[in-house]
């Protein structure tokens, strides 16, 4: 990259390859008293190793050398990453298109005619200079811009990663990892609203787990939390539809919405739920009803109006809920909200 206009003390330096002293001589003098620095340079070989080990800022190269010519010089070094990039301006006798074709196919940025005029050679070169620095800018900005917008966009995914993150715990259950009573009333809402709009009957299932603090006097906490997760991952793989949802609602008590559900098919919904859980057979010795854990449900079902509202629907069902309990547990009631 070209570092001139980076430190205003920096001399650009140039590369003059001609097998004439006295070629470079002049070359070197004019060069000079404009404030460049020179590296003199007389066969094309030597040239490549020079612009390698110690890129120039500009490489003025005569076409006619020995050994190798410019133009093949030209070839090897815009084939290597290290000095593609070093613009080349061919000096050369020779006047003929097809040699000035040639030089800019091949990579040349420029080609002066000799005898040189004086003038000619320093506005080409500072032409070249600014040229190439420009270039070198735009693409050192470029870089930034593609670090910045890989920066950014690394930044955006751990941002993303992370609200969900927060999402998932804003939303679940920490301990069965269903639904948390705070997803359970947003979604309900969302349901009833829709419900009344489209006039589809909404149900609801609220499920305790029979005896479970004679559960947990008798196995313990730890024993507790585990039974908890066995009950609601069967209530979660009995509910089957994207559209309902499964929650904790609190302790050892769980809720199901089932959208587009009629009283009937909530009902069944429930009684498949009681038997996913009988069919678990978690161990309770304590219970007053059997010796395995059991639910107890209450159901209720209503199209969503507006004399009606969410809370009457809640309690509906924990009226069933408590119906259930006190027919004898392990059972589903149904009762209507009207």
């Amino acid at each position: 990259m070209c570092r001139f206009k980076q430190l205003p003390d920096y001399q650009p330096k140039i590369l003059v390859v001609d097998d004439r002293p006295d070629n470079v001589e002049l070359l070197s003098v004019i060069l000079i008293s404009q404030g460049y620095q020179v590296e003199e340079c007389d066969r094309g070989m030597s040239a490549i190793e020079l612009a390698r080990s110690n890129p120039p800022d500009l490489i003025l190269l005569d076409i006619s050398m020995p050994e190798m010519d410019g133009f093949e010089v030209c070839q090897i070094l815009k084939g290597d990453i290290l000095t593609q990039e070093i613009p080349v301006v061919f000096l050369s006798a020779l006047k003929d298109i097809d040699d000035k074709t040639q030089a800019f196919k091949i990579g040349g940025s420029d080609y002066i005619t000799k005898p040189f005029q004086i003038a000619e050679v320093v506005v080409r070169v500072e032409s070249q200079l600014k040229h190439y620095n420009l270039q070198a800018e735009l693409k050192a900005k470029n870089i930034k811009l593609e670090q910045e917008i890989k920066a950014r966009q690394a930044a955006e995914a751990k941002l993303l990663k992370l609200n969900q993150k927060l999402n998932t715990l804003a939303t679940l259950d920490g301990l069965t990892n269903i639904a948390n009573r705070f997803c359970f009333e947003n979604f309900l809402a969302q349901e009833w609203l829709r419900g009344k709009r489209e006039k589809f009957p909404l149900s609801f299932i609220l499920c305790d787990v029979d005896y479970f603090k004679l559960y947990n006097d008798y196995f313990g906490h730890q024993a507790g939390d585990i039974c908890l997760k066995s009950v609601a991952q069967a209530i979660s793989d009995t509910i089957q539809r994207p559209a309902d949802l499964v929650a904790r609602y609190g302790g050892e008590e769980f809720a199901v919405i089932l959208p587009h559900t009629p009283a009937e098919n909530a009902l069944q919904v429930a009684e498949k739920i009681r038997l996913a859980v009988q069919d678990l057979c978690i161990l309770h010795p304590s219970s007053l009803v059997r010796n395995y854990v059991s639910l107890s449900l209450g159901v209720t079902s209503i199209i969503p109006d507006s004399k009606y509202s969410r809370n009457q629907l809640l309690m509906t069902a924990d009226k069933a809920l408590y119906q259930a309990k006190k027919g004898g547990r392990d059972r589903a009631v149904f009762r209507s909200i009207f």
